[in-house]
This record gives structure tokens, C-alpha cells and sequence, in this order.
């Protein structure tokens, strides 16, 4: 048995519906996540962190933000290949998991008796039910189109990202735009500090968005100017599927979040168990 080596990156964008399941949520994640993905694929991954959602900015709510947080990955295989389907652990995903991210009806029906969820399983979930989408998305392990601000550094200030992933009613059309309008106009705003930019794998999880993207400001009322205020004017593609900026349909069109820099918990090098409060 051989895998390809093929060095990527990947990024989770992790939603929670009520403020009734954060803290669930978060113990699901610190409790039992991380040690079950840890004894998994620490042989074949570099990096494996979680960044906390900030809050949703005024308006926000349309351009698909979710709102718990974003796990990010560098792996050095695809370990969706079937070389690497035996695994002699199989991951704890409990279907009210899918619940409090949304990825199934919040109706309050009984899952305490539900079977546990592969994870693979869990990651495919939703879009077809009439709920938002789990985004998994893989890229290349480096940025791929830098369009503006190379030569930032950390010494210039602490960066409000806006990271999000769009997926195009038709892949031409959008992209042509992309280029032609979304580029430009971000380009060109003075509150737009860097823009970065790379193409979603489509072979390794079947994720159907097409593009990442992540613009850093100084704060959510520079993004405010930039994405909502100084979008009014825009023009309307014939693809969209709102009447404004972005034009894409929230949450299952454009997925993103707003983050900071810095990792909440880098589970490489920092995690050492579900240490609570005294």
C-alpha cells in the first residue's frame, strides 16, 4: 500500500444555531474531538487548530457568517483516499453535533438514542436538506493569487480577516466576475489592507465550493465601509441570488467568518485535555 504524498490545507467553518448550544458544543469539540482527531491523523498532519468566530458585524448575517469557529488543517496526505478508509478508533460524533451547527432541522426531536456518526459521515452533511452546507474545504498548502498588500508584516497591526468560501451558480460566469468586478473593487478600497485568494480542491471531500478567499481590515467598521456601505451601487450580476452585495445565497453560496490572527488552541503543540475551571 502506497499514499501520494500531496501537502494542502483545509478549513472548517463551524456554525452554532443558539447560544443554548456554545457550551456544548465547545466540550464536544475540547472533550472529545480533538483527542479522538489527534490519535487519528497526527502521523500525516502539521497543523490542527481551532480560531474563534468574532462577532457578526452589523449585516454580517448575509454573507453567510457562522459563528462558533474555524478549524483549520495542514495535512500531508489526502486521507480520504480508500488506502487510508481503516481506521481501529472510530471518531465520537453524536448526531445533536449536526443540530447545534445547524446541519439538521432544530426541532427539537429526540436524538438521544441516535447511533454515533462516523465522521465522515458528519462532514458530508447537510445541503440537501433544505439546511446549510458543512464546509470542508482543501487547497493548496500556499496562497495561490495575492492581489494585495505583499509585505505586511505583524509589525503593521493586528488584522480583522474576513475569510469566507464562494461557490458560484455557474462556475464561468462567477469566476469572470471575480476577476472582472470583486477584484478591482477590493484592490482599489483603502480599507483593504490584504487579499489573498486560492482555488478549492474538488477531489478530495467532493466540496462543491469553488474559491477562498480572506481580505484583512483594521476593524468590522472598515469592513462595514468596504463590503456593505461602498457595495449599495454595485451592480447586479444576471447570476445573483440576492438583491445585494455579495449576490450569492447566505450561508449555502458565500460560508464564512470574521477571525483574528492568532489560534485559540493550536492542539498540536497546545493541547493537554479538557482542563476546566476550578
Amino acid at each position: 500500500m502506497s499514499v501520494e504524498y500531496r501537502p494542502m490545507r483545509s478549513v472548517i467553518y463551524v456554525d452554532c444555531v443558539r447560544e443554548e448550544y456554545r457550551h456544548r458544543l465547545q466540550h464536544w469539540l475540547y472533550a472529545v474531538h480533538v483527542p479522538d482527531s489527534i490519535s487519528k491523523f497526527t502521523p500525516y498532519c502539521t497543523k490542527y487548530a481551532f480560531y474563534n468566530a468574532l462577532p457578526t458585524p452589523p449585516e454580517g448575517e448575509r454573507f453567510g457568517t457562522r459563528r462558533m469557529q474555524m478549524t483549520e488543517h495542514y495535512w500531508m496526505v489526502n486521507e480520504m483516499v480508500p488506502e487510508m478508509s481503516v481506521n481501529a478508533f472510530t471518531e465520537r460524533m453524536p448526531v445533536e453535533v449536526l443540530r447545534w451547527q445547524g446541519m439538521i432541522p432544530d426541532d427539537g426531536a429526540d436524538l438521544s438514542h441516535a447511533a454515533n456518526m462516523d465522521g465522515d459521515s458528519h462532514r458530508a452533511s447537510g445541503g440537501d436538506n433544505g439546511c446549510p452546507p458543512f464546509v470542508f474545504a482543501h487547497v493548496p498548502m500556499n496562497w495561490e493569487e495575492d492581489y494585495k498588500g505583499k509585505g505586511r508584516t505583524i509589525a503593521d497591526g493586528p488584522n480583522y480577516r474576513w475569510q469566507f468560501v464562494l461557490r458560484w451558480p455557474c462556475e464561468k460566469t462567477g469566476e469572470k466576475w471575480f476577476q472582472e468586478v470583486f477584484v478591482p473593487y477590493f484592490q482599489n478600497r483603502p480599507e483593504v489592507n490584504r487579499f489573498l485568494s486560492s482555488k478549492i480542491y474538488h477531489d478530495v471531500v467532493g466540496c462543491q465550493f469553488h474559491r477562498l478567499v480572506e481580505l484583512w481590515f483594521d476593524g468590522p467598521e472598515e469592513w462595514y465601509a468596504a463590503a456593505v456601505e461602498g457595495t449599495r451601487s454595485m451592480e447586479k450580476p444576471d447570476w445573483a441570488q440576492q438583491g445585494q452585495f455579495p449576490f450569492l445565497r447566505s450561508n449555502h453560496n458565500i460560508v464564512g467568518m470574521f477571525l483574528s490572527d492568532m489560534a485559540a488552541s493550536d492542539n498540536l503543540t497546545q493541547y493537554r485535555g479538557y482542563i476546566t475551571m476550578r
